[in-house]
C-alpha cells in the first residue's frame, strides 16, 4: 500500500501543477488584454457626425487602456461594408464597431447584407442620441421653418430636400413632416450620409436636408448652414438658437443614436474592459463638453440594456416600414 500511495503522489502533484499553470495562464491572459491595438470601425465616411463621435470618445477611452485604438472608416452600402467587416472579424476583443439607425434598421430591412442580423453582434454601449433637424444653407432665402413650408405648398414637389438614404430615419422623418404639414418635397437620397448632404446643401443641389445638428455642426458654427427646426422636445444646448418642434407648431420628435458593438462571441472579459473604458470616456468632462458644443446628446446605456433597446427599436421601426410599404408610400 505504501508503494501504491507513493506511485499516486506524482500523479496528484502533476494534476495540481497543471491546474495552477492553467489558472496562471488564464489570469495572465486576462491581465494582458489588450496586448495590441484595437480597431474601431466607423461604417460612414470621414467628417460626418458618427465619425466625429467615434473619434472623440475613442481618443479618450484609449487613455484607460495599455494599447491604442485606431479608427477606420469603411463607407458604403448604407453602413453594410463596415458592418460586414465587424460581423466577420475575429471575436477576440480587438475589433469594435459603431452602429447607427441604418445599421440597426435600413441594412437588415432592405436585405443589403445577406446573412446579417443583430444576433451576429454583441452590443456593449450606447453613447449618444441625436434628434433629426431640418437644415438649410447659410445664404438661403428661407429664413424660417414657416418660409420653407410656405414655399413647398406653393411649389408642390419642387423643393429639394436631402435625406441619408431611402428607408433611413431621415427619410421617415421627412415623410412624417410631409403628412403633418400637407406638403410634398422632391426627395434626394445621399447613401453616403451627411458628407453628401453637406455637399448638396453647399452646392445648392438641395434646398434643405434632414439630418442632425451634430452632423452639420462645423457648417452651423461657421454660418454656412442654418437650422430651421430640431425635431426635439428640449432645446439643444449646443445650438440654442435653433427652434424645437413645439416652437414651430409641430409634435414631431424623431432622431438616431450611436452605439458600439463587437462580433458575437467576444469574451466577456474583453467586453467588460471595453465597456469600462468607453464609459469612463463618456463620463469625462471632455466628452460631455464636446457633445454639448457639437449639438449631440450624451446618452448612456450599458451592455445590460442596450441590446434590448436595439431589438425593440428595430421591431418598432420594421412595423412602421411595413405599414408604409403596404400603403404604397415606400416601395
Amino acid at each position: 500500500m505504501k508503494l501504491q500511495r507513493s506511485l499516486l503522489l506524482p500523479t496528484v502533484s502533476t494534476a495540481l501543477v497543471a491546474s495552477v499553470l492553467a489558472l496562471t495562464s488564464a489570469t495572465t491572459a486576462l491581465a494582458e488584454y489588450p496586448d495590441r491595438p484595437i480597431q474601431a470601425i466607423v461604417p460612414w465616411g470621414a467628417g460626418g457626425g458618427a465619425d466625429g463621435i467615434v473619434r472623440k470618445i475613442m481618443s479618450i477611452a484609449e487613455g484607460e487602456l495599455p494599447q491604442s485604438i485606431f479608427v477606420e472608416n469603411l463607407d458604403g452600402g448604407v453602413t453594410a461594408i463596415g458592418i460586414n467587416r465587424l460581423m466577420n472579424s475575429p471575436a477576440d476583443g480587438y475589433t469594435v464597431g459603431a452602429l447607427t439607425y441604418d445599421s440597426v434598421v435600413t441594412v437588415p430591412w432592405e436585405g443589403i447584407l445577406p446573412g446579417y442580423s443583430l444576433d451576429k453582434l454583441d452590443m456593449i454601449a450606447l453613447v449618444t442620441t441625436e434628434p433629426n433637424a431640418l437644415i438649410v444653407g447659410g445664404d438661403t432665402e428661407y429664413a424660417s421653418f414657416d418660409d420653407l413650408i410656405s414655399a413647398a405648398k406653393e411649389a408642390e414637389g419642387e423643393i429639394n430636400v436631402g435625406i441619408m438614404g431611402l428607408g433611413s430615419m431621415t427619410h421617415l422623418t421627412l415623410l412624417q413632416l410631409q403628412e403633418i404639414t400637407d406638403t410634398r418635397f422632391r426627395i434626394v437620397a445621399y447613401p453616403d450620409g451627411s458628407p453628401g448632404q453637406k455637399e448638396g446643401v453647399l452646392s445648392g443641389e438641395v434646398d434643405a436636408a434632414v439630418t442632425s445638428l451634430g452632423d452639420f455642426a462645423p457648417l452651423l458654427t461657421s454660418g454656412d448652414a442654418r437650422g430651421l427646426v430640431e425635431f426635439s422636445a428640449s432645446e439643444n444646448p449646443g445650438f440654442p438658437d435653433v427652434p424645437i418642434s413645439e416652437e414651430v407648431g409641430l409634435s414631431l420628435q424623431t432622431g438616431s443614436f450611436l452605439l458600439f458593438a463587437v462580433p458575437a462571441g467576444t469574451p466577456d472579459d474583453a467586453k467588460q474592459v471595453l465597456e469600462a473604458a468607453i464609459k469612463t470616456a463618456w463620463n469625462s468632462e471632455e466628452f460631455q463638453d464636446w457633445a454639448r458644443k457639437v449639438g449631440v446628446t450624451a446618452t448612456w446605456m450599458g451592455s445590460d440594456e442596450v441590446t434590448g433597446f436595439a431589438m425593440d427599436f428595430q421591431a418598432e421601426i420594421f412595423k412602421t416600414l411595413k405599414e408604409l410599404t403596404d400603403q404604397g408610400i415606400l416601395e
